[in-house]
C-alpha cells in the first residue's frame, strides 16, 4: 500500500509504533523529526528517504519539526496480510524496552 502522511504544524505525528511489514518512506515537504529504536534522533528534510524494517523494531517519532509549515511524506508499505498496518506500542512496552532506545539529549 503507499499512502500519503501529513502533520500539520508544530504536530507530535504518530504516537510510538510499529508496522507488520517493512516501509520505504520519501519526505516531500517539510522536516521530520524521525526516530526508530536502536538508532539516535534524526530531522529529516524534504528529498530524504528513509525505511523502516517491520516487525519488532518500534518507530518512536515521526512529528513535524515546524512550527509554521506542514510536513508531508509519502509511504509506501508492504503489509503483512491479515493484520493491521501500524499498531500502536503500549506505555508498558515501551518501558520494559527502554534500553533499546539510543540516548537522547538532556
Amino acid at each position: 500500500m503507499t499512502v500519503l502522511i501529513a502533520h500539520p504544524p508544530g504536530s507530535a505525528g504518530t504516537p510510538p509504533h510499529r508496522h507488520s511489514g517493512p516501509a520505504f518512506d520519501h519526505v516531500l515537504e517539510g522536516e521530520m523529526c524521525f526516530e526508530r529504536e536502536g538508532e539516535p534522533g534524526r530531522v529529516l528534510m524534504a528529498g530524504d528517504t528513509f525505511w523502516e524494517p517491520g516487525g519488532d523494531v518500534i518507530h518512536y517519532q515521526d512529528g513535524n519539526n515546524r512550527s509554521a509549515t506542514w510536513c508531508r511524506f509519502l509511504v509506501t508499505m508492504i503489509c503483512a496480510p491479515g493484520r493491521p498496518m501500524l499498531t500502536l506500542v503500549e506505555p508498558d512496552e515501551l518501558q520494559q524496552r527502554k534500553d533499546r532506545r539510543a540516548p537522547r539529549p538532556t
